[in-house]
């Protein structure tokens, strides 16, 4: 069955890593008879969580999309994970949605994640509600969480439901709308007396509804302070034009377990959730949110269609260029794909084996077409380890692994470092970067550990100094002469700078490149522990030659001579690269972090109020060979709240004792 626009709703399911976001999505499918059984996360048989890595963590690591059919409605449920490491699977699920359900726990309450969903929605102008789940749960208190969202996100957060329970046991749920209670039994609502221990909190909750539906319009705000009671026709429009425009932030109850409440949040999502609103073009537009590297069906494309309708056999033409024929067009649940004929606009479909077409981009029936979509701003990865290979000789399959991971996780990124020769792999944090190594070996049968990246130093001196090179060689026949006096002295850049003073032909000219070229070889290894030389000036002022016996090789190594001997006596020291480090975090965690940075032989350059209320930028200047465990560390300190962006700076003198350590790591590396 085809569905047009006006009859989907695609919802992202959000929130922190455990409050029962994959469990609710189970319970949907399950109530709605999607499934005919009700999976769990603990025995690996959810809808949503079916990759192997998912499975053994019992984590979301990847967005996942399951439709539930209800009253008419198709309401495609894109499951998102609540780890911080896979905020850019949270951001490709978002681009594809019309609304958000922001999941917290009954018993847990409002945590960073919960502050993050709500964070990405408003940037977005997402409508979202808020799901308070696992009300079945002992020690669960909607009432408290009730609380905590409205001191957090003001009072455009308002109950439409509350649940009924003593301890574990859920007798049911409070209509705030009607003011009536329910039990459900089986599929079938009784309506149950409210308890007169709930009337002072259902007075306060339908005081807070009434006040935030009058805030949606003038008539109703009228009628709010005539004390007249509002209609029902009032309260569904005022509900649908609130929610669309974020002045109405709506809580409700259930359970993923119990199914309690689980019919009032369809209901909400079908009658008062805005449908997609196709983009009003003469073509057929779809948009690619997710790629996935399935190694038995191949690239796996999930989309949705912007505009008209797509239709199996179509061809459709990337604005970045290339062009598709579409084959089959198939609707995902979970891990299953069922081949359909076409998809309207609003829809969330799958297509496989598309050559030219990455996350993010348009396709569309036109080539002419330019069709303009908000670009996904994906994080940085803050994250960087060096990747080894377990077996010799797998370094191309490991390439060609990752390429492909890079493929369905544009966050991840990886890079050979030009200096160190290290294949370098980037994430946002150990897990992230874990579950790739096993990707790795699951999908691509290769198998890597992963190591600290070695921190690209560099050489200078602070001296200056006159030092000769003298390569003298005589075995009969033609010997080798060559004879060349250097200075050397530091100046400020970053490259060798050779010149000749000269006066008289002591080094004949068609010698001078040859000495040139010795000294730049040289310069890639320095003499204290190997590091490449910068800063360094380096003139010829003198030397000899021999018209039979000199050569441009016996000059070069000459000149090598003259820097090996040269440079120990100039006082060679070694230099550290040091980072821009910008870190923004709440403004009562500062402290720590500022002496976070310190102990990490930091600068603190200033402080500024953040875009973000009751946040900090610091900046700081920080020796790179500190930062290595700084994502991970940051995340503690600040709980996930903290986040940072770090740029190379600049070189530096290393202290001395850090200078010493480098020198004895690089001679141990020798031996």
């Amino acid at each position: 069955m085809q569905y047009p626009a006006t009859n989907i709703r695609n919802v992202c399911l959000m929130g922190h890593g455990g409050n029962g976001k994959t469990s609710l999505a189970e319970a949907m499918l399950f109530y709605s008879k999607a499934t005919d059984r009700l999976g769990k996360i603990s025995e690996g048989n959810t809808v949503c969580d079916f990759d192997a890595e998912e499975i053994k963590r019992q984590i979301s690591i990847s967005v996942s999309v399951a439709p539930v059919e209800w009253k008419g409605c198709k309401i495609n449920l894109i499951d998102t994970p609540g780890y911080f490491d896979f905020e850019g699977e949270v951001l490709q699920g978002m681009s594809a949605a019309d609304c958000a359900v922001i999941v917290l726990s009954a018993k847990n309450g409002l945590h960073v994640g919960t502050e993050k969903s709500f964070k990405f929605c408003q940037q977005r102008a997402l409508p979202n509600i808020f799901v308070v789940t696992k009300i079945d749960e002992e020690h669960g208190d909607f009432r408290k969480v009730y609380t905590s969202l409205r001191e957090k996100f003001g009072m455009r957060v308002c109950a439409l439901n509350y649940p009924l329970t003593t301890g574990s046991n859920v007798a049911g749920w409070v209509d705030l709308l009607l003011e009536k209670a329910y039990k459900e039994t089986n599929g079938t609502l009784t309506e149950i007396p409210i308890p007169p221990g709930e009337t002072e909190f259902l007075t306060q909750l339908k005081a807070d509804l009434n006040e935030a539906l009058a805030e949606t319009s003038e008539d109703l705000m009228e009628k709010f302070f005539a004390e007249e009671p509002f209609t029902a026709e009032e309260v569904s429009a005022a509900l649908k034009v609130g929610i669309s425009r974020r002045a109405l932030l709506p809580v409700v109850s259930c359970s993923g377990v119990t199914l309690d409440g689980i019919a009032p949040l369809l209901n909400l999502l079908v009658e008062d959730v805005s449908a997609p609103v196709p983009m009003e073009l003469p073509v057929t537009a779809l948009r690619v949110f997710k790629t996935v590297a399935d190694p038995f069906v191949g690239k796996m494309s999930f989309f949705k269609v912007l505009s008209g309708t797509l239709t199996a056999g179509m061809t459709l033409y990337n604005r970045r260029g290339g062009q598709e024929k579409i084959g089959r067009v198939f609707v995902p649940k979970g891990k299953k794909q069922t081949e359909v004929p076409e998809l309207l606009a609003g829809d969330i479909g799958v297509l496989t084996k598309l050559q030219n077409t990455a996350t993010g981009d348009v396709l569309c029936s036109s080539s002419d077409m330019e069709v303009d979509v908000p670009k996904i701003d994906y994080p940085r990865p803050c994250l960087s380890m060096a990747v080894l290979p377990k077996n010799k000789g797998e370094e191309e399959k490991i390439a060609q692994g990752l390429q492909r991971l890079k493929e369905e996780d544009p966050v991840f990124d990886y890079h050979i470092d030009s200096e160190t020769r290290e294949q370098i792999v980037s994430g946002m944090g150990e897990t992230h970067l874990d579950v790739i190594v096993s990707k790795l070996k699951n999908k691509f049968g290769v198998e890597v550990e992963l190591k600290a990246p070695r921190i690209a130093y560099r050489e200078a001196i602070r001296k200056k100094i006159r030092q000769q090179g003298k390569h003298k060689k005589q075995s009969g026949g033609h010997g080798q002469y060559g004879d060349v006096w250097i200075e050397f002295e530091p100046y400020e850049g970053n490259d060798l700078q050779f010149e000749v003073n000269i006066f008289g032909g002591s080094v004949p000219k068609n010698f001078h490149p040859a000495v040139e070229k010795g000294l730049r070889e040289c310069c890639r290894r320095g003499v204290l522990a190997g590091y490449p030389v910068v800063g360094l000036k380096a003139t010829l002022v003198d030397g000899s030659y021999h018209d039979v016996d000199s050569s441009e090789m016996a000059f070069k190594t000459a000149a090598s001579i003259a820097f090996k001997e040269g440079l120990v006596k100039a006082s060679p020291v070694i230099l550290e690269p040091v980072g821009s480090l910008v870190v923004t975090v709440p403004d009562g965690m500062m402290g720590d972090v500022i002496g976070d940075i310190n102990k990490r032989r930091g600068q603190i350059m200033g402080m500024r109020p953040a875009k973000d209320d009751g946040y900090t930028e610091v900046s700081a200047e920080v020796p790179m060979a500190e930062m290595a465990s700084y994502a991970v560390d940051l995340r503690s300190m600040t709980r996930g709240r903290g986040t940072f962006v770090l740029d190379f700076l600049r070189y530096q003198d290393a202290p001395a004792n850090v200078a010493q350590m480098v020198i004895e790591t690089a001679k141990q590396a020798e031996e």
